[in-house]
């Protein structure tokens, strides 16, 4: 049975403050961040949890779909900028430029804050519309008026409310098929508009460098095959970018070359012999129920960095702008490589070259390392989300960190970072197994990790935004989503949209952009 990837999966997740109460310090230190004495978060930190909220809360209705959530994260931030600059003394917006610019008596904070405010509702109904109550009542508890739909500019409710409806209603038509009536779709919200068909089917591989849609689990004893989730994502118009191949890298390795071969090699190395502290690494960029993507992950990551520096409503505006604009066109290079090469995956290639043998691998939840058919190997995931349903080359998490980490890198001046996360390893894939049983190999016990006691609980050390965006994308390499190239090329294009960007949205910042 093939379903849609929005009604089947739901892959992962992160934490959310509610802005009904400033979140306490206490609140914040799940970051892992030192928090500084009398920090208080700014509002534009508050709406980014309202946003990010009401992501996870739409994961949980349809699943997690990172394309889709790097857009309906990017819009409210641009949103939340536009209506900011029209009351900074030089900045301009994207969308407006200085034309909404308010008259230098009228630039005070509770008025830009105000805008602010009515920009990130309107813009957050209109990408989450199942959750209107939630954003309704946190717009309550943060003072305003939901009702209030002036669209007056010389008020800052009515220019906030401007700036999203223009926002949202230019986007109709980007491509991303937000209401499901592009040509070529089939009347879903961001359907496909390519009539995109996959070369091999799950139960036959014609061509192994091409995609091969796996089958899940669907927890009732039968499986399910998910679908190319938005095959058409390259045509939608990205922020910055030229357009979405303007990076595009070269070809990946084919069957046939050394290199694939060796880079299919060391993923099955790395899966019979994840340590725990690699096993929490690939978790923690996976993440867990509630996901909301690369792109939240890293707007979370800005976060930290708000908190870390003490970051004011306007500096808060300016980052989460300059990070979610980044991911989005991040995703739209990745996803234009997708489907520009439509390479395949680790599940396909170990089949493909060891079909018939027996391989040294992760056996499932609490069997450690045994012998399995190369037939039945697995990547480091739950068998109801086996592997991402779209194409290895590039990959997703490397493209998106590698650009985030650039970004955040150049913007804040430094690559400093700082964050320590904790984890138990193996909490979302092997359940209520315990270290013993998920590390045993061959049913022998393995009571020490690199010559120290063997322990579930991790500490993940991410000291630079640089490191940050390594440790997501080798992640990929060590859970068997992906090969090494899908990687590297990902963190190269990443960074390649990141430092084509970054003078884009300084210029915004400096009110020099044309």
């Amino acid at each position: 049975m093939t379903r849609s990837l929005l009604l089947a999966c739901t892959v992962a997740a992160g934490l959310a403050f509610s802005c009904a109460s400033s979140p306490s310090a206490a609140d914040l230190s799940q970051t892992h961040m030192n928090v500084p004495e009398g920090y208080e978060p700014s509002l534009a930190f508050q709406w980014m949890d309202v946003m990010l909220e009401a992501a996870a809360r739409d994961v949980e209705r349809v699943g997690a779909a990172p394309t889709i959530l790097s857009r309906q994260m990017a819009l409210p931030t641009i949103a939340m900028f536009e209506a900011w600059a029209a009351y900074d003394d030089v900045a301009v917006g994207p969308v407006f430029g200085s034309t909404l610019r308010r008259p230098e008596a009228e630039r005070t904070d509770e008025a830009m804050k105000t805008a602010v405010s009515y920009a990130m509702y309107r813009t957050c109904l209109d990408q989450y519309p199942f959750h209107a109550d939630y954003i309704e009542g946190e717009m309550r508890a943060l003072g305003y008026d939901p009702t209030l739909d002036t669209t007056d500019p010389s008020t800052p409710a009515g220019l906030g409310n401007l700036v999203a409806k223009r926002i949202v209603t230019d986007r109709y038509a980007d491509g991303a098929n937000q209401l499901g009536d592009d040509p070529g779709s089939d009347g879903t919200p961001y359907s496909d508009t390519t009539n995109y068909r996959p070369v091999n089917t799950a139960e036959r591989c014609v061509d192994p460098d091409r995609w091969q849609p796996i089958p899940f689990d669907d927890g009732k004893g039968g499986t399910f095959v998910v679908d190319f989730l938005t095959p058409h994502w390259h045509l939608v118009k990205p922020f910055g970018l030229e357009s979405s191949d303007q990076f595009r890298p070269g070809p990946p390795p084919k069957v046939g070359s050394a290199q694939l071969k060796e880079e299919v090699d060391e993923v099955i190395a790395m899966n019979a012999s994840l340590s725990t502290e690699q096993k929490a690494l690939v978790e923690f960029m996976r993440d867990g129920p509630r996901s909301t993507g690369q792109s939240g992950h890293w707007l979370r990551f800005a976060q930290d960095v708000s908190v870390r520096d003490r970051n004011d409503f306007s500096e808060d505006v300016k980052l989460f702008f300059a990070v979610g604009t980044t991911a989005m066109d991040a995703f739209i290079a990745s996803w234009d490589s997708k489907r520009y090469y439509d390479s395949s995956r680790p599940w396909t290639l170990v089949r493909h070259y060891y079909k018939g043998e027996t391989l040294h691998a992760w056996g499932g939840p609490g069997k450690g390392v045994i012998d399995v058919p190369a037939e039945k190997w697995h990547p480091y995931s739950p068998s109801t989300f086996v592997t991402p349903p779209f194409p290895g080359y590039t990959s997703g998490h490397s493209t998106i960190s590698g650009a985030c980490a650039e970004m955040l890198r150049l913007y804040t001046g430094s690559d400093e970072f700082g964050v320590i996360e904790k984890r138990i390893a193996g909490a979302l894939t092997e359940g209520d197994a315990t270290c013993e049983e998920m590390q045993q190999v061959d049913g022998k016990a393995v009571l020490s990790s690199y010559g120290k006691p063997l322990s579930c609980d991790v500490k993940i050390p991410i000291p630079t935004f640089t490191e940050a965006a390594e440790i997501a994308g080798i992640s990929r390499v060590l859970g068997g989503y992906h090969i090494q190239a899908d990687n590297v090329a990902g963190l190269k294009l990443g960074r390649d949209v990141a430092n084509y960007l970054h003078p884009k949205i300084q210029a915004y910042i400096d009110g020099t952009a044309e």
